[in-house]
């Protein structure tokens, strides 16, 4: 092997390695990546425009919907796991196939017909009551399950009206809930006093995930699940990715290369 050929895999391993010597784990799944780099950008357009850390908002996102993957995510565009209101189309039951050889659930036509049937494992899956974003006529239907996964236009447009919904009907001053109200309240009154950029500090960021989640009557009640979304949060670098892309203006392909 030619002493260039060395050179360049020891930069290539001196770069892996500098990018998840501080714990940035996550950045080294391919679906963590793309989940990041469709929302990123939209996250923090809504959550300046609406006074709501944008790190900690992608974080709940990334758990919420399993970057993604998760069939109600994917049908729905509903990353968020919002809970559909009375006015809402909201996901129905729903008879699909569990693949053994994927552990997912299968909706997609196109897909199930490609598994043998002793892979596929059907069940009758409950009303997911989360707030389905397809467009009319599909919304609350059973109809083109899978058409968000073939329109990305119709995915963005879905995710973005969930973070749209999330800082307008859910952590806000009007809320009838508490805790989010509460939350709101505290968001402004920082925001007034330091400005907006406070939004982007990780300790604005990790008090918001133990104000909205992890006690009763709360976005999520489980101990758990705040330190499931800092975890996340963290160990993608997600307050790092924020600020660079907003401060910095670096490209999101850039700072999630780079520590």
């Amino acid at each position: 092997m030619s002493y260039k050929k060395i050179t360049i895999i020891m930069l290539v391993l001196l770069s892996t390695i500098s990018i998840y010597a501080d714990g940035l784990t996550l950045r080294k799944y391919s679906n963590v990546e793309e989940f990041y780099k469709a929302n990123t950008a939209d996250a923090i357009e809504v959550a300046k425009k609406h006074k709501l850390p944008p790190a900690a908002v992608l974080a709940i996102a990334g758990l919420e919907s399993g970057y993604g993957s998760g069939y109600v995510s994917q049908i729905t565009g509903n990353i968020l796991s919002l809970g559909a209101y009375k006015s809402d189309a909201e996901l129905p039951a729903l008879y699909l196939p569990y693949s053994k050889s994927k552990k997912a659930v299968l909706f997609d036509p196109n897909e199930i017909k490609k598994h043998a049937k002793d892979d596929l494992v059907w069940k009758k899956r409950p009303k997911s009551l989360k707030r389905d974003y397809r467009p009319a006529p599909y919304a609350g239907t059973h109809n083109n399950l899978e058409l968000l996964i073939y329109d990305k236009r119709l995915q963005y447009k879905a995710n973005q009206a969930c973070f749209n919904d999330f800082a307008t009907r859910w952590i806000s001053d009007s809320s009838n809930i508490k805790v989010f109200k509460n939350t709101k309240i505290w968001l402004n009154k920082i925001v007034d006093e330091k400005g907006i950029e406070v939004l982007f500090s990780k300790d604005v960021n990790d008090e918001f995930i133990s104000r909205i989640g992890g006690h009763p009557n709360s976005f999520n009640y489980r101990e758990t699940w705040p330190k499931k979304v800092k975890f996340i949060m963290n160990r993608a670098g997600l307050v790092q990715l924020c600020n660079d892309m907003e401060s910095k203006s670096i490209t999101f392909d850039k700072s999630w290369k780079n520590r």
